[in-house]
C-alpha cells in the first residue's frame, strides 16, 4: 500500500493555451484541485515553491486555504527553500496553517535548488556568514526551524507584558504539537539523505539527484532511500520515517492523453547543475495502462517509497489534472498493489 498524492509546480503564463494565465488563476485552481483530489480519494496535495518565478512562491496562505476547504487530505510542499526563510516567522506561519488544517501539514524543506535570479536570498535579507556557503545557511535555517517546532520556551518574558504570560520562558505561538514529525527534507544526494535521517526528518526524493554512480536514476534513488533508512536506524529514532518519490506518470486512456503525452517514454537525462554538479534527471512514464503497469514494476525507487507524488501539468486545468490522477488511482494503482 502506498499513499498517492499530486505535486504541482504551480506554473502560470498569459499564453492563450494555458488554463492558468495569472497568479490568481493558479492559486484558486490549486485549492480546487486539492478539494477535488480529496473527493477522488487521493492522499496528498503538494506544491512546489519557487521565488522570482511565475510559480507558487508563498506557500502558507495556500496551505491554510486548502486546509480550511478540506478535511482529510495531506497538504504539503516540495520544497521550501530554507535559504530564503526566517525560521521564527516560518514557525508561526507553519503552526497556524497546521492548526487550521487539523494538523495535516507535511512540509518539505531543503537547502535550495537552482533559481531564477542570482543569489535571490540576498534580496530577502539573508547572506551566509564568512567562510560559509548558501547551502550551509539553508541547513542552518532548517536546524533553527526544527528546534522551534519542538515547542520549548527560549525567550525571556517582559516583566510588565501587555497580556499575562504563562510561567517560564516563552516559545513561538501558535505551537502545533506533532508538526515536528511531519517535516521532510528534499535530498539531492546520498549524503544529504543521511543528514536528513540524522536530524529526524522524513525524506523527499524528486526526479533529480546527483549522479553518484552512473547507474539508472531509479537504481540510484533506491540506494539513496536505503542509505537514509539505515542512517535513521543508526540514529536511534523511535518513530517510523516516511519516504516520498515524485514521478511524471500518465496513463493513456483517451485521445487527449495520447495527444498530450503519447509521443513515447522519455529516458533518464544527465547534465550539470550550476555548471559543476553532475546530476541525473529521471524519466517520465506515459503508456497504455497495461504497458505502464509493467514499466512501473521495474522502478526500484517507487517500490522502496511509501508515498508517491504524481507531478501534474497544472496549466492544463483542474478537470484534466483530476482525470490524470483518477487514471492512475483506477487503472494502475490497484494492479500494482498500491491500493
Amino acid at each position: 500500500m502506498k499513499k498517492i498524492g499530486f505535486l504541482s509546480f504551480g506554473h502560470w503564463t498569459p499564453s492563450e493555451h494555458s488554463q492558468t494565465r495569472s497568479a490568481q488563476d493558479t492559486l484558486l485552481q490549486s485549492i480546487d484541485l486539492a478539494v477535488a483530489a480529496e473527493e477522488l480519494g487521493a492522499d496528498g496535495a503538494y506544491f512546489r515553491v519557487h521565488h522570482f518565478a511565475r510559480q507558487l512562491g508563498s506557500p502558507f496562505p495556500l496551505l491554510a486555504a486548502i486546509g480550511a476547504k478540506t478535511s482529510r487530505i495531506e497538504i504539503g510542499t516540495g520544497v521550501i527553500d530554507m535559504r530564503y526563510e526566517n525560521p521564527f516567522y516560518m514557525a508561526e506561519d507553519a503552526g497556524a496553517a497546521d492548526l487550521i488544517s487539523g494538523q495535516r501539514l507535511q512540509l518539505g524543506i531543503s537547502r535550495g535548488s537552482p533559481e531564477q535570479v542570482l543569489e535571490g536570498w540576498r534580496h530577502f535579507g539573508y547572506a551566509p556568514p564568512e567562510g560559509k556557503t548558501d547551502a550551509d545557511m539553508g541547513r542552518h535555517h532548517a536546524e533553527a526551524f526544527l528546534k522551534l517546532l519542538d515547542g520549548e520556551g527560549f525567550a525571556q518574558p517582559n516583566p510588565r507584558p501587555m497580556f499575562p504570560n504563562p510561567p517560564g520562558l516563552l516559545r513561538i505561538e501558535p505551537h502545533s504539537k506533532g508538526l515536528r514529525d511531519r517535516i521532510w527534507w528534499g535530498a539531492g544526494s546520498n549524503a544529504t539523505a543521511i543528514w536528513a535521517a540524522q536530524h529526524g526528518m522524513n525524506l523527499q526524493s524528486s526526479t533529480l539527484k546527483d549522479d553518484e554512480t552512473g547507474e539508472p536514476f531509479h537504481i540510484q534513488q533506491a540506494a539513496q532511500i536505503r542509505a537514509y533508512r539505515q542512517a535513521w536506524k543508526e540514529a536511534g529514532h523511535t518513530r517510523t520515517p516516511r519516504v516520498s518519490v515524485s514521478r511524471s506518470i500518465f496513463a493513456l486512456i483517451n485521445d487527449m492523453d495520447r495527444a498530450y503525452f503519447g509521443r513515447g517514454n522519455s529516458q533518464d537525462q544527465v547534465g550539470l547543475i550550476d555548471e559543476k554538479t553532475r546530476a541525473i534527471f529521471g524519466r517520465s512514464y506515459a503508456a497504455e495502462p497495461e504497458s505502464l503497469i509493467e514499466q512501473l514494476r521495474q522502478d526500484e525507487a517507487i517500490a522502496e517509497a511509501d508515498t508517491l507524488l504524481l507531478t501534474v501539468p497544472n496549466q492544463l486545468g483542474v478537470k484534466y489534472n483530476i482525470h490524470v490522477i483518477e487514471s492512475i488511482l483506477t487503472h494502475v494503482a490497484p494492479t500494482l498493489g498500491w491500493r
